[in-house]
């Protein structure tokens, strides 16, 4: 299985300096499905590209800051956010889909038609010579 995930999604890869985002990652139908944990982000600031077959995540979370606001302790890390995943060629970087919502970011990334498993018709001589043959005997043989 990591094979596989490994050779179309290829490596993925956390910048350094940045905090973590964790990800689920799962095959669903012909699509990969990639869930990101991404709780108390405004959503106007998740930014999400593209680059020859890296794909960015980039998010902030902001500390909450005033006057009247005396920290107690402070757990939750604040900053920016960032995280890239390599996309493998039988991905379709034209598809993707991501929508946010409770604090989890959900990215759907379908296969390439041309990655899609298919089968194939397989046609045997012996059945043309037969289909040829009845169509040259006379009907009333």
């Amino acid at each position: 299985m990591d094979r596989v995930l490994g050779n179309v999604l290829g490596q993925m890869m956390q910048p350094a300096g940045s905090h973590a985002m964790p990800l689920d990652l799962y095959r669903e139908g012909d699509s990969f499905v990639a869930t990101i944990d991404l709780p108390g982000v405004d959503p106007a600031s998740i930014d999400i590209d593209v680059e020859d077959r890296t794909l960015t995540i980039r998010a902030e979370r902001h500390v909450r800051e005033g006057e009247d606001v005396q920290w107690l302790t402070r757990e939750r890390p604040t900053g920016t956010f960032a995280r890239q995943l390599t996309l493998g060629a039988g991905l379709s970087v034209d598809g993707i889909d991501a929508a946010y919502a409770d604090g989890v970011l959900r990215l759907t990334i379908p296969m390439a038609e041309e990655a899609k498993p298919r089968k194939i018709q397989v046609a045997h001589s012996g059945e043309q010579a037969t289909i040829e043959q009845n169509k040259s005997e006379p009907a009333n043989a």
